[in-house]
């Protein structure tokens, strides 16, 4: 028994570790930024490869907690994005003063999406996201001395009270209603046509909505990600919205599947918005990080076309596009944060002629938003055609058609970036930028996942034998 807790565990016990250590750096004799970065991304490392050995299938606390390949390999893409912002942002970390307490709280954001992936149960899964949603809001006020930064932390824990407040009622109403909290149970006890089910399900619903930023529940996602340090708002983007996607996926398609067709209705109606309103506001943007917040939302528009699917397909396409989507955000983030680091510029009139003299951040900044826009032969291309296949099994074609529409009108924003780059003239080019090889390194990585994760096929296939 003990060893079973300790291997279905693993990737959650090394996270606990972690943060212990990084509490006993604080507490001993200091340690230097650099060793707490070589520690981090280890530990990190090691989280990441753990999901693909040992047992895998288990539950333990009675039910409280579950786990299976699947869930083993959403974690390890957020361990695994987590490491890859630990690189990208190389040169930013290791100047904080408080860099131990920065992992303290990103890590224990992470051990709750952990612990989130394998709820068994409601009151599990809203404890586990209360711990990823506080972290998160200290850490988009992480740089004090920064006014826009603390405006970002207040958003970001008054939308986070009011979104967990509308789920916990969604929760007391369901529990009140069905008589249990287990998700094993849950689906036996829902019924289509109880109007109290139906309104606990909505607010249950619009909780999540909240979460991953979908229209109309989006207004705090641009603020938050233009006040919070850059690393921040890369984790906002890909390893928190994931963490909740995953976890959305499971319980829409799994424990409240009695009420799929009210299910059905809501995504296609916030799909849609969610798109049309992300492509649309993407366009105004002037500055990165609003631009990259609502090319965000845009792209949680797609994520709910595929779990529209509602079987194994629309699993495996949700799981790979958050993996494609993984390594061409972060990319993205990667050149901004590197560029903000060195001249604290965000602007795109700022990019003009980025490629003269900084060619290596120009070509990722180019490939990373070729896949976001789904420009093949990039990964992003194959995301979102695996995505609009599982979309297309269960949705009308004329939704699926303005879906389509849409990928036409996301070129042109994300072209109008790589124009920028390479092609408008600036009377005053960004210099040549000097970053660290180790950030170097993590760009290399993630442009080598935007060209791989498309072009080999059985990453796909796994994904699907496991969902």
């Amino acid at each position: 028994m003990a060893y079973s807790f300790f291997i279905q565990m693993r990737m959650e016990l090394v996270i606990t570790g972690l943060i212990f250590l990084l509490l006993f750096f604080k507490l001993g004799k200091p340690v230097s930024n650099e060793v707490v970065l070589t520690v981090v991304s280890i530990a990190l490392l090691l989280t990441t490869s753990l999901s693909f050995f040992g047992e895998q299938e288990g539950r333990q606390f009675a039910g409280m907690f579950v786990t299976n390949p699947l869930m083993f390999l959403q974690k390890s893409l957020l361990a695994g994005a987590v490491y890859l912002i630990c690189l990208l942002n190389y040169d930013w970390l290791r100047k904080q003063e408080h860099l131990a307490e920065f992992f303290i709280l990103m890590l224990s954001a992470l051990l709750g999406m952990f612990l989130m992936i394998s709820s068994g149960n409601l009151l599990m899964f809203y404890l586990s996201l209360e711990l990823s949603s506080i972290p998160v809001a200290a850490l988009a006020n992480f740089e004090l001395q920064k006014r826009t930064s603390s405006e970002a932390g207040m958003k970001m824990i008054l939308s986070s009270a009011f979104a967990s407040g509308i789920l916990l009622f969604g929760i007391s109403l369901v529990y009140g209603s069905t008589g249990t909290i287990q998700f094993a149970s849950l689906p036996a006890q829902l019924q289509a046509g109880d109007a109290l089910q139906i309104v606990a399900y909505i607010l249950f619903f619009t909780g999540f909505a909240f979460k991953l930023s979908v229209v109309p529940f989006h207004f705090w996602t641009a603020d938050v990600y233009e006040g919070a340090p850059v690393p921040v708002a890369s984790f906002l983007s890909v390893v928190s919205k994931g963490a909740v996607a995953f976890i959305f996926m499971n319980i829409v398609m799994k424990v409240f599947l009695p009420l799929g067709n009210i299910t059905y209705h809501l995504l296609t109606i916030l799909a849609i918005a969610t798109i049309i309103v992300g492509n649309l506001f993407a366009v105004r943007q002037k500055n990165l990080k609003r631009f990259l917040a609502f090319s965000s939302i845009a792209q949680v528009g797609f994520i709910l076309v595929g779990v529209l699917n509602g079987s194994t397909l629309g699993i495996a396409a949700v799981v790979y596009f958050v993996l494609v989507y993984l390594f061409s955000n972060l990319a993205a983030f990667g050149v901004v944060s590197v560029i903000t680091n060195a001249t604290g510029k965000e602007s795109v009139d700022d990019y003009k002629g980025l490629y003269k003299n900084n060619k290596l951040l120009g070509w990722v900044m180019a490939i990373a938003l070729f896949s976001l826009a789904g420009i093949p032969p990039t990964a992003g291309f194959f995301g979102k055609l695996f995505l609009i296949m599982a979309g297309a099994t269960q949705a009308s074609l004329g939704f699926i058609v303005i879906v389509a529409l849409n990928l036409v009108v996301s070129l042109f924003y994300y072209l109008r970036v790589v124009r920028a780059i390479f092609m408008d003239n600036n009377e005053q080019p960004l210099e040549k930028v000097n970053y660290s090889s180790v950030v170097k390194l993590g760009m290399i990585i993630c442009l080598a996942g935007i060209v791989l994760t498309g072009l080999i096929g059985w990453i796909y296939e796994y994904i699907l034998s496991i969902s």
